[in-house]
């Protein structure tokens, strides 16, 4: 698999680019800024963008998305909860545990509200994108119009159940370390070790 981690914008947004190395049938996750580079690391690579993933509906992941599909043709995937800011473009709405194709590779999203109603992650292989939900030793928002504390409580207790040894790709360059693993995570996050969801409230 070809993967690339891009920081892009003012706001420390990275952006994705996950492709099969066979067919060269290509994703990128969250088109939040400088679309020309995307898709100018695209083309180095060969590659053809089939989709344009997005882990949710916050202008700083999506404002360049239009543009993208403009000069891509790609077509543009979100959970259905948050497709609602997204018009005149080509969407295919996704629900818990849907799976896409690039190539032989598979994607699977796996809903975790709490951030915003639709807000998901992208599991590609061993490596998790998990866009404003979880950071590297920090996790997303709850206090802004959509969000709600104890969903992401929950959503968090089932990234915590993934295999440790998944890599976490987050929506911003926040932590320590531009990427870590759910063992990290678990071991270094003071949301993550939250037991209860009172903990979790108190902290946050």
């Amino acid at each position: 698999m070809i993967f690339k981690q891009i920081e892009v914008g003012n706001m420390q947004n990275f952006c994705y680019i996950a492709a099969d190395e066979e067919s060269k049938e290509a994703a990128i996750i969250d088109a939040g800024f400088d679309p020309e580079l995307l898709v100018e690391e695209a083309k180095k690579l060969g590659l053809k963008i089939k989709y344009i993933l997005l882990t949710h509906n916050h202008y700083d992941h999506m404002q360049s998305t239009e543009i993208l599909v403009q000069l891509t043709n790609a077509i543009v995937c979100i959970h259905k909860n948050d497709a609602q800011d997204l018009h005149n473009l080509k969407i295919k709405t996704l629900e818990d545990n849907e799976e896409l194709n690039i190539g032989k590779i598979k994607i699977k999203l796996l809903h975790t509200p709490g951030h915003t109603p639709g807000s998901s992650c992208y599991l590609i292989n061993n490596k998790l994108i998990t866009g404003d939900t979880l950071f590297v030793e920090a996790v997303g928002r709850v206090d802004l119009p959509g969000s709600d504390i104890k969903q992401m409580f929950n959503s968090l207790q089932k990234l915590k159940n993934l295999d440790e040894n998944i890599e976490v790709y987050p929506g911003h360059d926040y932590g320590s370390i531009p990427h870590s693993t759910i063992s990290h995570e678990k071991q270094n996050n003071p949301y993550l070790k939250c037991r209860t969801f009172e903990e979790f409230s108190e902290i946050r």
